[in-house]
């Protein structure tokens, strides 16, 4: 017996699969009734079918298992059964890439290729192909040639598909049925339209050829949905590599699609029209009006296809809205997620109360990957809608309080601290939402990071002693992670609300004596510094704290330690951390229960690099690194581009020059400076050789002005010098003489913001008073080109190359005046803060206040303003 069952696999009805315990030896020694007359096709078939299962189930056959097997089945061509005779076709197509010597049933496969049963002719020429190879196509050519336009159209298909498989065996054999394919495709018959595939394989190399195809077909029409759909595809594909935009007649093609009476040629040029690049909503409408026809058909694409597009134009969807909400109840959860997404991404304001009712009854029923995606656009919601912020945060908050994972728990989180953070008049609600959270979370990172929005947000709101009872309880339910975190927290009500004080410092001495040292320190360090109840250590060691960069200050403590010097260290020496990393640095310093490996920033690979080169040795501490900026077009001969490196007294210039040209060597390539005030250029280090495609990086050494240190913004003329060895262009040698030559490239510009790192204070006005005003100024300009509070808030970001605190950044609606807060270090690590206060009238009327804690910073400022 070949299946075996014991009585567990009767009862379990593990026999339902009649295949599933078949082996490969016994089939094998089946197939020997083959060879047996009469033949029986009865066993004969399904003998076939378990080899057919095997294969298809992974099971190896060995080259001579296989071999035998093969000429065994030849056999069967003996018997005129036709489903048995089509089994072997079958097998056949399976077997050709193991069996050797297949070559001996072409002759049986021709004959039948050729003969009057039109039920073999179809299946023989797919089995014919499949075992033919290169240099026997062409015995089989003129039967393809005559197969091809066949009157019976799945002889023709056949052909016609096995002509595309043969395309890679030898494309210039197929070649030459491109007349018979061309007939072929005329065909009023929907199997044949595989002709237009074959066509276009044959001359998509051939931009030209390809429009004449398109132009020939979109002119005469066709009367199959399928060559419509073909046509579409190939449209849309030419409409890609086009640079001539939408106004083109293959564009006027696909669209005239949408009016089609098939549904699916209706979908296929909506979903091309929705695919191309840079489409506007006016093209984008007809496409998504046109997806409204096949909605009952084509649910799940349909919904994916109206989420692209509402990703991008929401607008374009809004009249799509009443179908859409018919598939919020469709059984298909995955439909339904995108329609309800796709519907907040694109619903209006007045319909926002009802699509958070019908969410309602629809979270409950789904995973919590479809809950993200929800969460995710509730929060998009939030942005548009700011005013309907109590609605959201209601629904966010029960959602809260339903079970779930950590993923979709933190996107809830993420998006009630998004809406805190945009709208004001929402903090009290949502703090409150979050503490009752942390009560039963028992994810870590989400405790620690709403205990550090606790701290940030909970002392400035009217009642903050409510909040204290929830912290505090971390303290004494929580694991390490956590309760180091409320330390913190804690800390900063002490900090910020003198009335609390002497609660928060009975709360710390309890803390000090906790079983984790992470705590205690915290504790004893917080209560340390607010014993002293001064505002500028309030503010430098418990709300804004550093900023440097880890992996830098790590590097260089280590080199202190390897130096021994009677100097203390200096926390000058240590790059400094960007804004964004230094945020992110703050949370992470929360939750890490253990130190982990933080990568370098691009600022201490920087300073490495440019530390390894005997010339900027002594240049002392990087201070910032600037974005590349691009010297030359990208399709010139040369490309060259420019990252500053700002140091204390020097700015070092680093140029990556790439040579595009393959008949040249260029050796000591330089790029010369000239100021146009009065910065020094000191010396340039060359690249050694710059090879065809190989970058290669040069350096120019400036010297800052020491005489007048306000003189901050200088252009630069730039010329690239070189020599040059033309060589050959198949081998890359270079001849043995060069000669010298230039390359003029673009003026480099150098800004106020180039002498400027960005830097985040949590708690401005802390800052504002640690740095007090011993060296303060303040002046009033008139921005008369600027009409707008957002452009001049903008402007003045980019300008000054400082961070905007406190979201001070984002500009309320209807306001006529606004203060801006931004903080940053000048050039050698002098702190400073800028506050602009902006009213709009027929300009905009800007008052800067600068503060320093020396005065050159101020001067720079205010100088470069003005």
């Amino acid at each position: 017996m070949i299946k075996k069952f014991d009585k567990k696999d009767e009862e379990s009805g593990s026999g339902s699969n009649p295949f599933q315990h078949l082996e490969k030896s016994a089939i094998l020694q089946e197939a020997r009734i083959f060879n047996e007359t009469p033949i029986n096709p009865r066993r004969c078939l399904h003998i076939l079918t378990k080899i057919l299962y095997l294969l298809n189930q992974g099971e190896h056959f060995g080259t001579t298992e296989a071999t035998e097997a093969f000429f065994a089945m030849t056999r069967l061509f003996q018997s005129n059964d036709q489903t048995l005779r089509r089994m072997c076709y079958l097998t056949i197509k399976e077997m050709a890439n193991i069996s050797e010597d297949v070559i001996i049933v072409t002759s049986s496969l021709t004959k039948d290729m050729t003969g009057k049963e039109d039920v073999y002719r179809g299946p023989a020429i797919r089995a014919l192909c499949r075992i033919t190879d290169g240099t026997m196509l062409q015995a089989i050519e003129r039967y393809m040639k005559q197969a091809i336009v066949d009157k019976v159209p799945s002889v023709s298909s056949s052909a016609l598909v096995s002509s595309l498989h043969m395309m890679k065996v030898n494309y210039d054999v197929v070649k030459r049925w491109i007349n018979e394919a061309q007939e072929a495709a005329s065909s009023d018959n929907v199997m044949v339209n595989h002709a237009l595939g074959l066509l276009y394989h044959l001359r998509r190399n051939d931009r030209l050829a390809v429009s004449k195809m398109l132009n020939k077909f979109t002119r005469s029409g066709l009367k199959s949905q399928f060559a419509y759909c073909m046509l579409i595809r190939i449209a849309s594909r030419l409409l890609k590599e086009s640079e001539e935009g939408h106004d083109n007649p293959l564009f006027d093609f696909i669209e005239s699609c949408l009016r089609n009476k098939h549904e699916m040629v209706i979908y296929e040029a909506a979903s091309a029209i929705i695919h191309l690049p840079n489409c506007t909503a006016r093209e984008l409408a007809p496409a998504v009006s046109g997806c409204r026809i096949p909605i009952g058909s084509l649910p799940v694409s349909l919904s994916g296809m109206y989420f692209q597009v509402a990703m991008k134009h929401p607008s374009a969807v809004t009249a799509c809205n009443l179908d859409l909400e018919n598939l919020i109840t469709d059984s298909n959860r995955s439909i339904a997620t995108l329609a309800i997404t796709t519907l907040l991404k694109t619903g209006s304001e007045s319909s926002v109360d009802r699509l958070m009712k019908q969410i309602s009854s629809f979270v409950s029923e789904i995973s919590d990957e479809f809950k993200v995606v929800v969460v995710q656009a509730i929060s998009a919601l939030c942005q548009k809608y700011p005013r309907k912020h109590s609605v959201m945060m209601t629904f966010l908050s029960n959602m809260l309080r339903d079970d779930g994972g950590f993923d979709y728990k933190r996107a809830i989180v993420d998006c009630i601290i998004g809406i805190i953070e945009e709208n004001p008049e929402s903090k009290e609600t949502g703090l409150a939402h979050l503490c009752e959270f942390i009560e039963d979370c028992e994810h870590t990172v989400l405790a620690t990071k709403i205990l550090h929005l606790l701290g940030k947000e909970g002392p400035r709101t009217p009642t903050p002693s409510k909040y204290i009872r929830f912290i505090f309880n971390r303290v004494v339910l929580e694991n390490e992670a956590v309760r180091a975190a409320a330390v913190s927290a804690l800390a900063k009500f002490g900090a910020q609300n003198e009335n609390l004080l002497p609660s928060i410092l009975v709360l710390l001495q309890r803390c000090v004596m906790d079983s984790d040292d992470e705590v205690r320190d915290r504790a004893t360090f917080y209560l340390n510094v607010l014993q002293q109840r001064q505002l500028t250590l309030n503010a430098a060691y418990i709300f804004n704290g550093l900023t440097v960069s880890i992996p830098g200050m790590e590097k260089a403590l280590h080199q202190y330690t390897l130096e021994p010097s009677e100097k203390p260290f200096d926390m000058r020496s240590v790059p400094l951390a960007t804004a964004p990393a230094f945020e992110q640095k703050a949370e992470i310093s929360l939750v890490a229960n253990k130190p982990e490996k933080v990568a370098p920033s691009r600022q201490d690979i920087f300073q490495e690099q440019l530390a390894s080169i005997p010339e900027f040795k002594n240049l002392g501490p990087l201070f910032k690194s600037s974005e590349a900026v691009q010297l030359t077009e990208a399709e010139t001969e040369y490309f060259v581009r420019c990252i500053k490196h700002v140091f204390s007294n020097h700015i070092v210039f680093q140029f990556d020059c790439t040579n595009t040209l393959n008949d040249q060597l260029l050796e000591k390539v330089t790029v010369q400076m000239e100021p146009s005030e009065a910065y020094e250029v000191l010396r340039c280090i060359p690249a050694p050789n710059l090879s065809y495609n190989q970058p290669g990086m040069c350096y120019t050494l400036v010297r800052l002005p020491l005489d007048d240190p306000t003189t901050v913004a200088c252009t630069f003329s730039c010329t690239m010098k070189f020599t040059v060895r033309d060589c050959d262009p198949n081998t890359g040698m270079p001849d043995d003489d060069g000669y010298d030559d230039e390359y003029v490239l673009e003026d480099l510009e150098l800004a106020l913001s180039d002498h400027v790192q960005r830097i985040l204070k949590p708690n401005f006005a802390a800052a504002w008073e640690e740095v007090g005003d011993d060296y303060e100024k303040e002046e009033t300009f008139a921005l008369s080109t600027i009409k707008s509070l957002e452009e001049a808030v903008n402007n003045i970001v980019k300008f000054l190359g400082m961070q905007p605190c406190e979201r001070s950044d984002k500009v309320p609606e209807n306001k006529n005046s606004h203060t801006l807060y931004l903080a940053g270090l000048f050039r050698g690590g002098l702190d400073v803060l800028v506050r602009a206060r902006l009213a709009l009238g027929d300009g905009v009327t800007m008052q800067v206040t600068v503060r320093s804690i020396v005065q050159t910073p101020v001067d720079v400022i205010l100088a470069s303003v003005g």
